[in-house]
């Protein structure tokens, strides 16, 4: 059954197989707390791979009753068609206390659990989550800023919104920087909104950076391998990097002086979105100025190589992200 998100009021207990599908994650994320406090339940998030790779176990601990304390709200991220059995599997057990929210991202026409979920009825909702517009981005916005007693200027308005990729949680997730930024502050010149506002990248690209900055092997390879990058997103990666190691370097300076990771995080400029700090922390520690003056070398060569030769560029550079993130 086909659900508009606007509709999912008309949910309640007995629906409970739910598919989200489409890009605009803040939007997903609004609907999913506003279930968690209709159904009075807490949420349990799970990837899809990890359902997979643990499906007996999986299927066990529901069965036994264990989550039942931590919540009924069971989300599973990065859903495809691949978990279509496991979904008939969860319907023959008939477990009755448990809502279940299927999240995915944009799910061709033709594909299987897509159209098991719009065909089935009552209990197997399917709800499309598609990009916010402008008008949508404006007035979120507007209330933002209103709320928290900004004065930023249409243009910069604009701005913002034009870096979000057409996805509300980042737009919050800049317009908060904005806010910090602006703690014992009265202006922001346009200058600085420009300095802030870094999300012309891929969300999955600062993210893949973030945690090979922070020697996660095991983050970096799972975010190369659930993202299909091309040779031209190459660019995008190592000047995200590139980005992000300059700024470390600043950090790292800052660090080697006071010898405090808080006050290094706290007095960064621009200010690290709170999301952020924990993994940017974990960069500090692991790389020294001197290390990060001989990486941001290494990736200027790396763009010198990836211009001259365009076969395989995707390889080559997650090899590197890899050496990198050991």
């Amino acid at each position: 059954m086909i659900l508009k998100y606007y509709e999912l009021n008309k949910l309640n207990s007995a629906n409970q197989f739910i598919l989200f599908h489409g890009k605009n994650s803040g939007l997903k994320n609004e609907e999913i707390e506003k279930l968690r406090n209709r159904f009075h339940s807490n949420i349990t998030n799970y990837d899809e791979k990890q359902i997979i790779e643990n499906k007996e176990k999986f299927l066990e601990t529901l069965l036994n009753g264990s989550l039942f304390d931590e919540g009924k709200t069971i989300v599973i991220n990065r859903v495809s068609d691949k978990i279509y059995n496991i979904i008939e599997e969860l319907d023959e057990k008939k477990i009755n206390d448990i809502t279940f929210v299927f999240n995915a991202e944009i799910l061709d026409k033709k594909s299987k659990i897509r159209n098991f979920f719009e065909k089935s009825k009552n209990k197997y909702i399917s709800v499309a989550f598609y990009p916010d517009n402008n008008d949508t981005l404006s007035k979120l916005a507007n209330n933002f800023l209103s709320k928290k007693k900004i004065s930023l200027s249409r243009e910069n308005i604009n701005l913002v919104i034009s870096k979000c990729n057409n996805d509300r949680q980042n737009l919050i997730g800049e317009l908060e920087k904005i806010s910090l930024f602006l703690l014992g502050k009265k202006t922001i010149s346009s200058e600085e909104v420009m300095q802030l506002v870094n999300l012309a990248e891929n969300h999955s690209i600062n993210e893949l950076i973030n945690f090979c900055l922070a020697k996660n092997r095991k983050q970096t390879l799972n975010i190369l391998n659930d993202n299909n990058y091309s040779n031209e997103d190459c660019f995008l990666i190592i000047r995200t990097m590139l980005r992000k190691s300059k700024s470390l370097l600043n950090l790292a300076k800052k660090f080697k002086d006071n010898n405090s990771l808080d006050d290094t995080i706290n007095s960064a400029k621009p200010p690290i979105f709170w999301k952020d700090k924990e993994v940017v922390k974990q960069q500090i520690k692991y790389w020294t100025a001197d290390n990060i003056v001989k990486l941001i070398e290494e990736i200027n060569q790396i763009e010198t190589t990836l211009k001259k030769y365009s076969m395989n560029n995707i390889n080559f550079v997650s090899n590197f992200l890899l050496e990198k993130s050991n």
